[in-house]
């Protein structure tokens, strides 16, 4: 068991209890955040803070701190598992807080519940890297604000489900015939030599790993950009990557049991997630030197 942060103070896991009463528990009435730090060095902290304030706006609840007080929150709760040679995982939980009555209306007065654990990262193997994995597509049947990071992820839960029980690893979502994200990731597609992902939008969340890979495919010079994907486009597309906190960048080699192109991870997710490692490699230094 680790050391987590809850409402101000650093403790045991086992010993961190929320009333029954909070709203996070009860409605899934907050948002969530999830900061990788590569030996104690924060991955883009400045924008996941940013993308936590975007979803805290869009549910009306107020942050509790600073961007100042976040980072050393953060810090100090990596410091507490030891984790500053190593890389984790951080989950940053706010909820709208606890009230005296159960109504689907905000209460009046509340104080955010603040939860914040690290974890260390558990990457898929070098085998899945090297083979790629397998998704298929569904139907986006979720709600209509997919940019908040919403704690009551049921829809996307029944989803990734739906593509675990068909043997494979992501469902990658499709809304009136085109492609909006995967039920736990952002996807890129090679299309004609070109690198497609779909536009920012209330239909998708925007991720961090996914803006860090477009910059990395135009400091490489590779034609990319953001477009909208048909599914027809979807279908013929020679490379399909899925991009994440965690996951990082994968390639999707199998699509509805039908191969990706060659039916391996291809020359230009090759060359992006080689640049990727290179840049974790140099966020690490500070902290080893």
């Amino acid at each position: 068991m680790g050391i987590v942060h809850l409402n101000g103070q650093l403790l045991p896991e086992e010993q961190a209890k929320i009333p029954v009463t909070d709203r996070g528990f009860l409605f899934g009435d907050g948002v969530y955040e999830v900061i990788p730090a590569y030996a104690g060095n924060f991955f883009h902290l400045d924008e996941h803070l940013a993308r936590l304030q975007n979803s805290l706006d869009g549910v009306h609840i107020s942050n509790p701190h600073s961007s100042a007080q976040w980072r050393q929150l953060l810090k100090q709760l990596l410091n507490a598992n030891h984790a500053n040679k190593a890389d984790y995982s951080i989950y940053l939980q706010i909820t709208r807080g606890s009230a005296a009555r159960r109504e689907h209306a905000f209460p009046q007065e509340t104080h955010p519940t603040v939860f914040a654990s690290a974890t260390p990262i558990i990457k898929p193997s070098d085998e899945t890297y090297a083979q790629g994995i397998s998704a298929i597509t569904l139907e986006d049947t979720r709600w209509k604000q997919c940019h908040i990071k919403a704690i009551s992820l049921l829809p996307n839960i029944l989803l990734r489900q739906q593509a675990v029980e068909a043997g494979a690893a992501e469902a990658i979502l499709l809304k009136e015939g085109y492609l909006t994200e995967g039920a736990a990731s952002n996807v890129f597609i090679v299309l004609k030599d070109e690198i497609l992902t779909p536009p920012k939008s209330a239909e998708l969340l925007p991720g961090i790993t996914r803006d860090v890979v477009l910059e990395l495919t135009q400091q490489q010079g590779l034609n990319s950009r953001e477009a909208q994907i048909s599914e027809q486009q979807l279908r013929e597309a020679s490379e399909i990557w899925v991009t994440s906190s965690t996951r990082e960048i994968l390639a999707v080699t199998q699509l509805d049991d039908q191969p990706v192109g060659k039916g391996k991870p291809g020359p230009l997710w090759s060359r992006i997630y080689a640049d990727y490692q290179t840049f974790k490699k140099q966020l690490r230094q500070p902290a080893t030197r």
